[in-house]
């Protein structure tokens, strides 16, 4: 009975994690390049028991488990909708790859968020202000800015007829994305199950190709997000049925003595 009580609150303590995380994912439906989270499940190790209405050695060994637990929380990479801009310095990611950033500590981050702008020195940034990798740093007086879908970037200057190249933008892949460590900020860093990132041009060694003038939105679902709220809430709901019938089952044998 007591057991009983124990599983039913692993159920209990999962489930409350899974709300958590698609909480995490509805809440951020609306920003770009995020990337949903998913909980997975497995049972605990499971102990071996005598009943004491079995003959000794004939099937008197039983295994049950006792409960559930957490087996890997992670993101999914899958590619979330691409919207139309017009903005110049927004740049989608059309397949595989991640742009590298330099962190304010000079180590290194990947992100899938193009909402690019100019710091006050000119070079491409992120959103959040972080440089990418390689430093791409547009004149000042430059009128256009044109990001090829291989990642070349030009710009028009004045007294010159055609655009000059003034950088080009590299995309970063892992062997195992799914293990990548968010920061926040949409930042991700790798984790010895991730592996070390490989860097390319866009559109070489299985890369995707950019897309100046769209941005990626979220890859979060809100009818699948939905339907797993409320798969949650009611195995949420069963093992606290499972608690009370437990509870009234020693409420009867406690009252088996008056």
């Amino acid at each position: 009975m007591l057991d009983s009580l124990y599983i039913a609150a692993t159920g209990m303590n999962a489930q409350q994690l899974n709300v958590d995380t698609i909480s995490n994912n509805l809440a951020n439906v609306n920003t770009n390049g995020f990337k949903r989270n998913r909980v997975t499940f497995a049972d605990l190790m499971y102990r071996e028991v005598t009943r004491g209405n079995q003959r000794p050695g004939v099937g008197s060994l039983n295994r049950y488990g006792v409960g559930v637990g957490v087996a890997t929380t992670g993101k999914l990479f899958t590619a979330g909708d691409v919207k139309k801009t017009d903005q110049p310095l927004d740049v989608a990611i059309r397949g595989k790859g991640l742009f590298e950033v330099t962190l304010p500590d000079n180590s290194l981050a990947y992100t899938r968020g193009g909402s690019l702008q100019l710091d006050k020195d000119g070079v491409l940034t992120t959103a959040e202000g972080y440089q990418l990798n390689p430093a791409v740093r547009i004149p000042s007086d430059a009128t256009a800015v044109t990001i090829e879908a291989g990642g070349r970037v030009l710009a028009q200057v004045p007294d010159e007829t055609a655009p000059i190249e003034v950088g080009s933008l590299t995309l970063s892949d892992f062997v195992n994305t799914t293990a990548l460590r968010p920061l926040g900020d949409n930042l991700y860093v790798p984790t010895e199950k991730s592996g070390d990132a490989v860097t390319a041009k866009p559109g070489e060694q299985g890369l995707g190709l950019l897309a100046q003038g769209f941005v990626e939105a979220s890859n979060v679902t809100l009818v699948d997000e939905f339907v797993n709220l409320i798969v949650a809430q009611r195995a949420y709901e069963a093992n606290s049925k499972a608690i009370q019938a437990s509870d009234e089952m020693l409420g009867i044998i406690n009252n088996l003595r008056r």
